[in-house]
């Protein structure tokens, strides 16, 4: 729920702007008002997020004291400077014409769906597997460090710290597996259509799968530059 002290609008009256002392035909509805906002808000999010993520949108109040003058040439929303499309946020509104005036209004997104967590405590360095994982249907409007929503494509990963049973795995939580390690003895593999060459060398950093690592030749002392291809291969160019 969007808390009383940010349900008034923040708005600003550009030059154009007219204000009527009093309601009458001349104002723009609320209702219009909040309506545009609503509804721009609602499409951004949803093409934010997941599509099986369901989205809400709810606006502040605007101030009841608050008269703008009609807008024949229509309202135009748009993403105000900072605004998000989950949690609360801020949507502008404005008049194309033929008086100008733009507005600020407050939302609160609610974005609900299922989510990658932990069916157990687990420490560090875990790699984890399916019985370790579980979807649960979460509101994911506050999360500022994303979520994960595949479990198959979060089994193998590496935790990067213990974690609590419920815990909700953001990108950060996890890690691909190290599939070289600085100091290990490795393979360098140098290949074409007609030659495989294999030599030994030692890994100068960590890597995952596709990371790029510099390794030592131990035959020549050269120091070369390759790619993580499995576990203790490093494909180098010849």
């Amino acid at each position: 729920m969007i808390r009383r002290k940010c349900l008034g609008v923040l708005w600003l009256i550009t030059v154009g702007m007219a204000l009527a002392p009093t309601a009458s035909a001349i104002d723009e509805p609320h209702e219009n008002i909040l309506r545009a906002a609503t509804s721009f808000m609602e499409i951004e999010a949803r093409q934010a997020h997941d599509a099986r993520f369901d989205v809400s949108v709810t606006p502040g109040r605007l101030d009841s004291r608050l008269r703008l003058r009609s807008c024949e040439e229509g309202l135009e929303a748009f993403m105000a400077p900072g605004s998000r499309t989950a949690g609360n946020s801020t949507v502008g509104v404005r008049c194309l014409g033929p008086v100008t005036w733009t507005l600020y209004v407050p939302v609160e997104i609610s974005v609900q769906g299922e989510v990658v967590v932990l069916s157990e405590a687990l420490p560090r360095s875990t790699v984890l597997q399916a019985s370790h994982l579980r979807l649960e249907r979460q509101d994911v409007g506050s999360l500022s460090s994303g979520y994960l929503t595949d479990p198959d494509s979060t089994r193998g990963m590496v935790l990067r710290r213990a974690l609590q049973a419920g815990t909700l795995l953001t990108p950060q939580m996890v890690e691909p597996p190290r599939l070289v390690q600085r100091g290990q003895r490795v393979t360098l593999l140098a290949e074409n259509a007609s030659v495989v060459v294999r030599v030994e060398g030692e890994a100068l950093g960590n890597g995952a799968h596709g990371d790029r690592v510099r390794v030592r030749n131990l035959s020549s002392d050269r120091i070369v530059e390759g790619l993580v291809l499995s576990h203790g291969t490093v494909g180098v160019s010849m």
